[in-house]
């Protein structure tokens, strides 16, 4: 379900007022990487909130009002990580013994759950984050959403749960960004944060999967995760706590996960770092990875990163990050990485659907400061830029890797 047919006849809720290496990504005439550099903040304007029927995602529908194509009044150019409200989300069910069907668009809003719900009560829950993007000539692209869908199938197989399939994720997330294609920043300013969540909405008591399942797709227009933007982040190796055990969920982007590390997380930020490097919870000494980001490990022109081995989570930055290295000429190696490396690296810089690269530049493990040179690194900084500018259409998209949405 793509374009306007997703939200035709529909009114929103709200109103908002040089190189080292050879390759065929860097043939663009596009504008240099430091025009995607931003300092953002979290400022928004509310002006007024409107209450409509919900829509089904398959209804006929008529022309656009003018309220729901008006551009928002945001401060595009301070947009920070953290949720402004938009027009619509995407709900679809999934009753006891039977499979997804039937979403609809619905106001953007609260949802109802029974005090014993399977994601209340036992965590049953998961989520993927995704982002759409504005081109230059306004036409938006989102970036290898099938690869969330098929991540979300293999969380869900482990959470015992149903989930819904490659295709619909897909047109969930088409239809929700179609019905808030104006909250999309401009080119270069942002992008549209998209969020699904798979959660166990049954009613449970004993410890059983939930008897029902229920499929959400919010979004939210966002800038940079970390207020450094693509400054360089200051860790911290956390070497008491860990995010993850083998033979647990790790290695699934399960709501626990990120519980699990908000102690350590919020210790490290009162203290000035910006985020927590975890290592294996068996021998102490290997990398696994950042709060809600993978590491990546720099030496000479060889590029490592932790394998993944059930503890960490397959990063779709990262399989694409790995992919774009190595059309560069970078050696990249999957493997174990001692945190001795890191502490020896040229350059360390981080991967995620929020961060997208985001260069480190320095690292403190047990109370040892290591710092990595006086600004972006030369290797952080070319793989961003290809990355973005693919993301966002300034480059052919070679690896067929965005879905384009008239």
């Amino acid at each position: 379900m793509e374009g306007s047919a997703a939200v035709a006849g529909l009114r929103p809720n709200y109103l908002l007022c040089s190189s080292r290496h050879y390759s065929p990504f860097l043939h663009s005439s596009s504008s240099s990487a430091s025009f995607f550099h931003r300092k953002h903040s979290s400022s928004f304007f509310l002006k007024k909130k409107l209450c409509f029927p919900s829509f089904h995602a398959s209804q006929t529908a008529s022309p656009v009002s003018k309220s729901a194509t008006e551009i928002p009044e945001l401060d595009w150019d301070n947009l920070g990580f953290g949720i402004i409200p938009t027009d619509y989300m995407y709900v679809m069910k999934c009753p006891q013994g039977g499979n997804f069907s039937d979403g609809e668009l619905k106001r953007f809003g609260n949802i109802e759950l029974s005090p014993s719900a399977g994601v209340l009560n036992y965590g049953q829950g998961l989520f993927e984050g995704l982002k759409a993007y504005r081109k230059e000539d306004g036409s938006i692209l989102l970036f290898r959403p099938e690869e969330n869908a098929l991540r979300m199938r293999m969380g869900a197989e482990r959470m015992c749960m149903q989930s819904p399939t490659v295709d619909q994720f897909v047109e969930a997330v088409k239809a929700t960004v179609s019905a808030n294609k104006r909250w999309v920043p401009p080119s270069g300013k942002g992008s549209l944060y998209i969020r699904p969540l798979l959660m166990g909405t049954g009613a449970v008591l004993g410890l059983a999967p939930a008897p029902e399942y229920t499929f959400i797709v919010y979004v939210s227009p966002v800038g940079n995760y970390f207020k450094e933007g693509l400054a360089p982040i200051n860790l911290v190796i956390e070497h008491e706590l860990h995010r993850a055990t083998p033979g647990g969920t790790g290695g699934v982007k399960t709501i626990g996960n990120y519980a699990a590390v908000l102690k350590a997380q919020s210790a490290a930020k009162a203290k000035g770092y910006s985020d927590v490097l975890y290592l294996d919870c068996v021998h102490k000494k290997y990398l696994e990875e950042v709060s809600s980001c993978n590491i990546f490990v720099v030496k000479g022109d060889v590029i490592s990163t932790p394998a993944i081995k059930g503890t960490i989570l397959p990063g779709i930055t990262r399989k694409s990050i790995i992919d774009v290295a190595r059309s560069l000429g970078f050696q990249v190696e999957e493997r174990f990485v001692a945190v001795d490396e890191l502490l020896e690296a040229d350059e360390v810089f981080c991967t995620g659907t929020a961060v997208v690269v985001s260069p480190v530049g320095s690292v403190t493990y047990l109370g040892k400061r290591i710092s990595y040179g006086n600004g972006v690194g030369v290797v952080s900084q070319q793989l961003y830029s290809v990355l973005t500018r693919l993301q966002m259409g300034l480059i052919e998209d070679k690896m067929n890797w965005t879905v384009s949405l008239s």
